[in-house]
């Protein structure tokens, strides 16, 4: 079940101001006007109380609504053109940033940018059950929404749930799945980019930049061919390329380890996009995680799409056009917009 606590969301938190961040340590910092924000920002509380900030991007109407779960060492600001594609094609999306990332992590570590990726107490456990809590903030929205929309007590009992997708990136991805094994009735669809299967052998724990380095010198560029995401990605005072291992301990990176749960529900579908220079794990580790849902889980509808040359970050590649369009496409494929009555009788 989904957990709901609308009594426990806020929707005036900021985030504190920060004249210097850790990483400079005394000298005059270049990221502190970057990392003040004033405008009010929607939260809610995880069971830990730590406030988890998080973003809409709603449509009337939505065909579904798109949750969104980043990778490690970023936040969900870095997915804006995502969410622009989607609301174009009709779909609304929701995204938080995660424990110890964007600006949750600012507020949980008192405007530390220095801490960011630290997941504090509770660890990655607390950190998927708040994503999972998620859903049922998003929940909520949607069924406020619905019940705006309508007119009279009748438009509330008639309206049928807004279907909801699970989209995780890289480590958001593998979160997806720890949930999905728990959760799979909370989601309509799956979408995992970025991701592997959650083995020995089969996930890359080493120097992700190690086949890339000469190609640059931000350690980024195993991110995309495009050398202004890896730019990017450096100056933003929210990101960290610090190691998952020593953000999070080695107990918790053990964790992420783990297998598709047997039996799933069969008529659920999965779409998984990775390219095929992704250090994570790649086309290799993302095949023999197809066969897994497959046969492990019992999933008839599984489809991957593998980009040739394309690197880790599938959204923010040179062919990312091609990506979105492919996603969108398979959104729609699996999501058929909703028919009114009076078209119907057309």
């Amino acid at each position: 079940m989904i957990p709901s606590s609308p009594n426990r969301h806020r929707f005036a938190a900021t985030v504190p101001e920060a004249d210097n961040c850790a990483r400079c340590a005394g000298r005059k910092c270049p990221h502190g006007q970057q990392l003040r924000q004033n405008k009010p920002v929607p939260t809610f509380i995880d069971e830990h109380g730590v406030p988890i900030v998080y973003y809409a991007w709603p449509v009337d109407n939505p065909r579904a609504i798109v949750q969104l779960v980043h990778g490690v060492g970023e936040h969900a600001l870095r997915y804006r053109e995502v969410a622009r594609a989607l609301n174009a094609a009709g779909y609304s999306v929701y995204a938080d940033d995660h424990r110890g990332h964007g600006q949750t992590g600012m507020l949980q570590h008192g405007g530390d940018a220095g801490q960011l990726g630290r997941l504090g107490v509770g660890g990655l456990r607390a950190t998927v059950a708040a994503v999972h809590a998620f859903t049922g903030v998003i929940r909520q929205a949607a069924r406020h929404q619905t019940v705006a929309q309508g007119e009279g007590p009748a438009a509330q009992t008639q309206a049928q749930p807004v279907p909801l997708v699970l989209l995780g990136h890289s480590w958001g991805s593998f979160m997806a799945q720890m949930i999905l094994n728990r959760y799979p009735q909370d989601y309509q669809a799956v979408v995992l980019t970025g991701t592997a299967y959650r083995w020995p052998g089969y996930l890359n724990s080493g120097d992700l930049n190690a086949r890339h380095k000469h190609l640059g010198s931000t350690g980024a560029e195993w991110l995309s061919r495009d050398p202004a995401v890896a730019a990017a990605f450096v100056a933003d005072p929210l990101t960290t390329s610090v190691p998952l291992a020593k953000l999070f301990g080695l107990r918790d990176a053990a964790r992420i380890l783990g297998r598709p749960a047997r039996r799933l529900p069969a008529d659920l579908p999965v779409l998984i996009q990775v390219g095929g220079d992704d250090p994570v794990g790649g086309e290799r580790s993302a095949r023999k995680l197809v066969d897994a849902f497959r046969r492990r889980s019992g999933l008839r509808d599984v489809r991957l799409v593998v980009y040739p040359g394309a690197r880790h970050e599938v959204f923010n590649e040179i062919n990312r056009d091609e990506v979105l369009a492919d996603l969108v496409a398979w959104l729609d494929a699996h999501l058929p917009a909703a028919v009114s009555e009076s078209a119907a009788d057309d």
